[in-house]
């Protein structure tokens, strides 16, 4: 595997109740190129702004940025809208980040008209082609996402994510609000996704057990610093810091025997 993404020493501070408060300490890690490497950490460790910050939603206060070997922060106008088809990102709840009233067709065609992946005749095939991907039948394109389960919404956001072809999915708790067994089919997708199409992943998720399922590294953030990182099964079986051992305690075990 190599380089896809190189982040040093990103910080990034908001000012709250009069004080400074530091959301990014001078955080640094980086993703080969059809890995996945899982970020967990408490509400409030700093893992959503990290990702915005990835995203170019946030502006970082001092750090640097490569991605596929240029320097992501100084990107801007026309050349910044074209790179980003290359990193996408997944939300935890995709109705908020879908208009409620688009169809999926609209929801897919937009990523392809905007980045002229396709021609508008050849669009519609497309969007059928990125529903079956994605394990959902095309005869849905006309619905409204509003109407959709939370799991056919959440494969229709994994389905815009990869209508650009990107190489990285930054996906943001994206599977953390639907239930246990659809929580398992759409890791299994996002694992045949990377496995078809060489994708990078930063997982980030508070559930470690469910990062530990699909991560090959894993970071753990605590009051905006990365504490620990290593490979996933080192980090969960024998974890060297406090934040990483009190997750390792809340992941829930099956009680095998009477008590």
């Amino acid at each position: 595997m190599t380089g896809l993404l190189s982040v040093n020493a990103l910080s990034k501070a908001y000012s709250s109740s009069g004080r400074q408060v530091a959301a990014l300490d001078t955080v640094s890690l980086t993703i080969a190129a059809g890995e996945t490497l899982g970020l967990v950490g408490a509400s409030g460790s700093g893992k959503s702004t990290l990702s915005r910050v990835l995203l170019r939603l946030l502006k970082p206060d001092s750090g640097s940025i490569s991605f596929e070997g240029q320097d992501w922060l100084a990107l801007r106008g026309a050349e910044l809208r074209r790179r980003r088809a290359r990193m996408q990102m997944v939300f935890q709840d995709p109705l908020a980040a879908f208009n409620p009233l688009a169809s999926v067709a609209s929801v897919l065609d937009d990523p392809l008209r905007i980045h002229a992946i396709a021609d508008r005749k050849q669009r519609p095939a497309d969007i059928a082609a990125l529903l079956e991907r994605v394990g959902l039948h095309a005869t849905l394109a006309p619905r409204p996402v509003r109407t959709l389960s939370g799991g056919q919404r959440q494969r229709v956001a994994i389905a815009r994510a990869i209508a650009t072809r990107p190489s990285l999915l930054v996906l943001d708790e994206a599977v953390s609000a639907l239930d246990v067994t659809v929580r398992g089919r759409i890791l299994e997708l996002l694992v045949e996704l990377q496995r078809e199409h060489g994708l990078a992943y930063l997982f980030i998720s508070h559930d470690l057990a469910v990062v530990r399922a699909i991560s090959h590294r894993i970071a753990v953030m605590d009051a905006g610093r990365i504490v620990e990182e290593g490979p996933a099964a080192d980090v969960v079986n024998a974890p060297r810091s406090d934040a990483a051992r009190r997750l390792v305690a809340a992941v829930p075990r099956l009680v095998t025997e009477p008590v």
